[in-house]
């Protein structure tokens, strides 16, 4: 029996209104208030990536948005000892482990969870036993899938990148191919007891297909909403992806109504 189709969050990835403070310094535009007006444009939650060599993001970015978001904290980082202590000390909602290479200009791929199960394994322990939700950002891969579920994560990110650049090679092969790769990941997950989100690159032009995907629970984006903010500010650029990603959700439920 097809599994019935779940309420579909959206997270708000804010590092790049960081990006901009920081390419000249003071304390404007302020991540906290994009994550407000993000917010007040109907994101269910907060994203933020501190990396190991703080490009954008800062500790004291973590330390305010915690203490004064009226949304869950999802905290992006990779599995290292100092970023597990940050972790412990803030406790954030959730934490979105992924890998991390100080030349990439953004997260290039999934985490090598098969690689890795033996220190994920305690890492993600650590983080559960202070009562934070453990997600692993991953390639729609079911090897990898079964391998997060090995090493006790409550969720999977499914990596979007791929489906979203063959759509910008206007690619409608591809795309489908991709978007099947992403279905079938999301249902193995969904089977293993794995919470399933996803993200990297979305779009106006490319949520709606991953939203008709029922076992996804919740989609970040944001890159491209803070650039769309740029033009039009981030609560509408928020509020166009929330309608898009509930029309998505709202065909699928159609199909699933035989409508």
């Amino acid at each position: 029996m097809p599994t019935p189709p779940r309420a579909l969050r959206l997270g708000v990835n804010i590092d790049h209104v960081a990006t901009l403070r920081n390419a000249r310094g003071g304390v404007h535009p302020d991540p906290l208030r994009a994550a407000h007006l993000a917010i007040e444009g109907g994101a269910d939650g907060i994203t933020a990536h501190l990396r190991e060599d703080r490009r954008h993001i800062s500790d004291t970015d973590i330390t305010r948005l915690k203490n004064e978001l009226t949304r869950p904290l999802n905290l992006e980082m990779a599995a290292t000892d100092e970023m597990l202590q940050i972790a412990l000390r803030h406790v954030p909602n959730a934490c979105c482990l992924v890998p991390e290479r100080r030349e990439e200009r953004t997260t290039e791929g999934g985490l090598d969870v098969r690689g890795s199960v033996k220190t994920l394994k305690p890492f993600v322990a650590k983080l559960q036993g202070a009562g934070i939700r453990v997600s692993l950002f991953i390639e729609p891969d079911l090897q990898t899938i079964e391998a997060a579920a090995a090493v006790g994560a409550d969720i999977v990110e499914l990596h979007t990148g791929r489906y979203c650049n063959v759509a910008l090679d206007h690619d409608a092969a591809g795309m489908a191919r991709e978007l099947e790769r992403h279905a079938k990941a999301a249902r193995a997950a969904a089977d293993a007891g794995l919470e399933v989100h996803a993200g990297h690159g979305l779009t106006y032009n490319t949520v709606k297909p991953i939203a008709r995907i029922g076992e996804i629970a919740e989609l970040n984006i944001g890159h491209f909403l803070i650039g769309e903010a740029i033009f039009g500010g981030l609560s509408t650029a928020v509020r166009r992806m929330r309608v898009l990603m509930d029309e998505g959700r709202e065909e699928l439920l159609g199909a699933a109504r035989g409508g």
